[in-house]
């Protein structure tokens, strides 16, 4: 108990202490959680706190994130997005892993491990960029929408990259053993509640379907009965423990049936975004959404391993910048050939370069299937937290050269 009392006392603090600092120098809220973290991380270190398990948690301020985003979009409004889900966020993830790819074999990489890399490189941060779009007021622009799109395309590619991993085992790693990753089981994705692996394939397809549409017509059908029941005892703290049983249920179910349950939640503010008590669970979830991403945050700021990075300093810079350039010039590409122009394309590119927090979880599930070694997985760990340091930077690149650049040259341009 005190333990737990101690490490809330020093997030909670380091938090009001430095957030408030970083928005104040216009670094965003996102770089000021992540700072604190880099600069917790001894400390936790000499705590013997977790942070690898801490993160997993802190991961549900994700899942919160995407609930509340999906409120926002009506079914009607997401079909609209088809094309730029399928076409831009499909193009974007096969573009990056072969570029990505190409590059870890120039450097001496087995195409295996070469595969693997690009397939973990080219998911992006959705944490990241959504809060920060969200914190700019950037989301529902021209930019904001293709990076959504691609973040969500992204999430849905999640498990078929998984299956893939599994058969890019290595012999000569399968051989010596996979050795230790100093970061994030792979159960960070609830695979011991992933009833389903063991079935046959299409009875699989079959479980995963159904349980989408169970979650369809639950929310459809079911919740404005159960809000009515729960409105009836005139308690507020039952309505915010309601709203946090749907997201959480939810997301059970999900990593039941071996999906994300980031996509799980998403589904199901989609499914009640029409619904009459949308706003309610708005007003009730946002507040915790906002903790968890905090903490989300600060445990990827500690994530760092200094040592390591100290040592291979030069490496894991070059590492870094490559993967971004990289991924900057083909979202660049790509957003231009899907009609994101001007400013809007430089936001989408320069928002999207990072590697995503599911890097940590890919990283660790392949040295667990002989994939990569646990020395070559605990050098990208640091390039990927690196990257999602970075990305703040890059936000503020945009706000403070891009975007007034394009304004004096179209001040008229949306």
């Amino acid at each position: 108990m005190e333990n737990y009392l101690l490490l809330s006392f020093i997030l909670l603090g380091s938090g009001i202490a430095i957030v408030p600092i970083a928005v104040w120098l216009g670094l965003g809220s996102v770089l000021g959680f992540l700072i604190a973290g880099m600069l917790l991380g001894p400390a936790l270190i000499a705590l013997n706190v977790d942070v690898d398990n801490m993160e997993q948690f802190a991961e549900f301020g994700v899942v919160m994130m995407l609930f509340l985003i999906g409120l926002e979009l009506a079914p009607k409004k997401l079909w609209d997005l088809r094309r730029r889900l399928l076409g831009l966020g499909g193009l974007q993830l096969i573009c990056t892993a072969l570029a990505i790819m190409g590059l870890a074999m120039a450097l001496g990489q087995q195409w295996q491990q070469a595969l693997t890399i690009g397939l973990i490189f080219s998911l992006s941060s959705t944490a990241i960029v959504l809060q920060t779009l969200h914190e700019k007021g950037l989301l529902m622009g021209s930019g904001g929408q293709a990076s959504f799109s691609v973040l969500l395309m992204q999430d849905i590619a999640v498990i078929p990259i998984l299956a893939l991993l599994s058969l890019l085992a290595v012999p000569d790693l399968a051989a010596t053993g996979a050795g230790v990753i100093s970061h994030g089981p792979a159960t960070s994705l609830g695979f011991s509640l992933n009833l389903v692996q063991t079935l046959p394939e299409w009875l699989r397809a079959i479980v995963t379907l159904g349980s989408i549409v169970l979650v369809i017509v639950a929310g459809s059908y079911l919740t404005g009965p159960i809000f009515r029941y729960v409105e009836s005892a005139h308690l507020p703290e039952l309505l915010t423990a309601m709203a946090l049983t749907i997201v959480v249920g939810v997301a059970v179910l999900m990593m039941v049936v071996g999906l994300t349950p980031a996509l799980g939640a998403f589904i199901a503010g989609v499914v009640l975004a029409n619904s009459e008590y949308r706003h309610d669970l708005e007003k009730e979830i946002t507040p915790f959404k906002g903790l968890f991403l905090g903490l989300f945050f600060v445990s990827v700021g500690a994530s760092v391993n200094f040592k390591l990075m100290i040592d291979h300093l030069g490496l894991v810079v070059a590492l870094t910048l490559g993967v971004m350039i990289i991924k900057a010039v083909i979202l660049l590409f790509l957003g231009r050939l899907f009609g994101v122009k001007g400013e809007n394309n430089w936001l989408f590119a320069l928002g999207m370069a990072q590697a995503g927090e599911f890097g940590f979880v890919l990283l660790s599930f392949s040295v667990a299937t002989h994939a990569l070694s646990a020395d070559l997985a605990n050098m990208l760990i640091i390039v990927v937290a690196l990257s999602m340091v970075l990305t703040p930077l890059f936000f503020l690149f945009y706000d403070k050269v891009v975007a007034p650049r394009y304004a004096a040259l179209h001040p008229r341009e949306i």
